[in-house]
């Protein structure tokens, strides 16, 4: 029987990087994909929705063009041209999968896997021996069992991005992350949004300050939501509350994903809850099977799974690894502006054991380019223990804040202190000054705070 150093079930970002990084390091590796390399977040995630975004800034672009008096229109939404430039982008990107995975030596098998508790791996009517597996086999959209959602066409996270037409009116049940991204990929477009959340308020895993900015950003394009909702059923082209009736064109369920543990149940794993469960080195309760990605809840993000299969390959190879803090791993949503932080809140330290507290937030508005730009909606938010100056977390909301956040993760990740941060030298004009002004302010010596 045939027999590899490593397996990996499931080719998303977790998966293919863990496969690439051990095949680096001299295993011989196989990985096996049952739907398309590169997972959800190439295929119906983080790639299709950015490329979308993009399309949605370019038209808020032309309305703050012409409130400065560069004078245009909109004559068009070509639909079916911007799904084409999304299509072509996420083909060249599984192209570029499909080449690393080859040019590293990597035995790719398509179909689905079936593993024993010998290690013994089945797909695509063959079988090998495996010492080592990681199932990266990802989630699957959630669908609440609501009234009469069987008799209506709906879409999920994982179709919304083969609609082949501009929807006219949108409703998006669900108020997580991914569901406000895709309302204001579509609403600056053309599309009437409006999102229906059970909770009481959307994007509850965000700060609340950041919150805040996004729901009037909300406000003044037009996306509504509505919180604290209760959805008696659905029919077509209406979802009936309990107070009224909201209609649509078009009806997408985002409420969540949920693991796909069909290999993790039939070898009898350890559950934590829906998820499987792992130790600080994503081995699971049987000897020589790990788990990573939304497969063991966490933060289910494309880099955050990258990195636990990166730590899980140098576990395996060398019996220890640095343990992967959640703290360092960067949480991001990208709405218009975006939200970009990592660690902890205020509330989190001081359940984590800090006594002495600082919180600084500085707002965009003061900031010369921030302003130059028409940027100035969002804030820097830093929080430090006072005692050291140690950086225990950090919000920041903005126009490319996603990227602005990495100068203090990176600092925070070198374990740098807030005097570390006060003292690097931003270029003038930048909004990354921002953050200097706040790690200033956070020390008593800020100019313009």
């Amino acid at each position: 029987m045939k027999s590899f150093d490593l397996t990996i079930i499931g080719a998303g970002p977790g998966g293919y990087v863990a496969a690439i990084h051990a095949a680096q390091l001299g295993m011989s590796v196989a990985l096996i994909e049952r739907n398309k390399v590169g997972g959800t977040c190439l295929n119906v995630g983080c790639i299709p929705s950015k490329v979308m975004l993009k399309h949605s800034h370019l038209a808020l672009d032309i309305q703050k063009a012409n409130a400065w008096g560069i004078e245009t229109n909109i004559e068009v939404i070509n639909f079916k041209k911007l799904k084409k430039r999304k299509d072509q982008i996420v083909n060249s990107l599984i192209l570029g999968v499909q080449g690393l995975i080859k040019k590293n030596a990597i035995t790719l098998i398509e179909g689905e896997a079936k593993v024993d508790q010998r290690n013994t791996v089945s797909v695509a009517g063959r079988s090998f021996y495996s010492k080592d597996i990681i199932l990266a086999t990802g989630s699957s959209p959630f669908v609440p069992p609501i009234k009469g959602i069987q008799n209506v066409k709906y879409e999920t996270t994982d179709t919304f991005f083969n609609l082949e037409e501009l929807p006219k009116k949108l409703v998006i049940i669900g108020g997580g992350v991914i569901s406000v991204e895709l309302a204001f990929s579509l609403a600056p477009l053309g599309t009437e949004v409006t999102i229906l959340e059970v909770a009481s308020d959307i994007l509850l895993t965000e700060d609340e300050d950041a919150r805040n900015v996004i729901k009037a950003k909300m406000n003044k394009i037009g996306i509504q939501y509505k919180s604290n909702v209760k959805i008696q059923c659905v029919h077509k082209n209406e979802v009936v509350l309990e107070n009224e009736t909201v209609g649509f064109t078009n009806l997408l369920v985002a409420t969540g994903r949920q693991p796909n543990v069909e290999i993790a149940e039939s070898l009898n794993l350890k559950m934590d809850g829906k998820f499987v469960q792992v130790n600080q080195h994503f081995e699971t309760s049987q000897n020589h099977i790990f788990a990573i990605g939304d497969l063991i809840g966490g933060y289910q993000l494309a880099h955050a799974a990258s990195a636990e299969g990166l730590h899980a390959v140098d576990y395996i190879l060398h019996g220890q690894a640095e343990t992967l803090k959640p703290q360092s791993i960067p949480r991001c949503v990208y709405t218009i502006p975006e939200i970009a932080s990592f660690g902890f809140s205020e509330e989190e330290a001081i359940t984590a054991g800090y006594k002495h507290i600082k919180v600084k937030k500085v707002p965009l508005s003061t900031n010369g380019k921030a302003m130059a730009e028409g940027n100035t909606e969002g804030f820097i938010k830093i929080i430090v223990d006072q005692e050291f100056g140690e950086i225990l977390g950090a919000v920041v909301v903005g126009e490319g804040a996603t990227e602005m956040l990495n100068a203090i993760l990176a600092t925070f990740k070198a374990e740098g202190t807030i005097y570390e941060l006060s003292d690097v030298v931003f270029p003038h004009p930048s909004i990354s000054e921002q953050i200097g002004e706040t790690a200033d302010a956070l020390i008593g010596t800020a100019i313009h705070v």
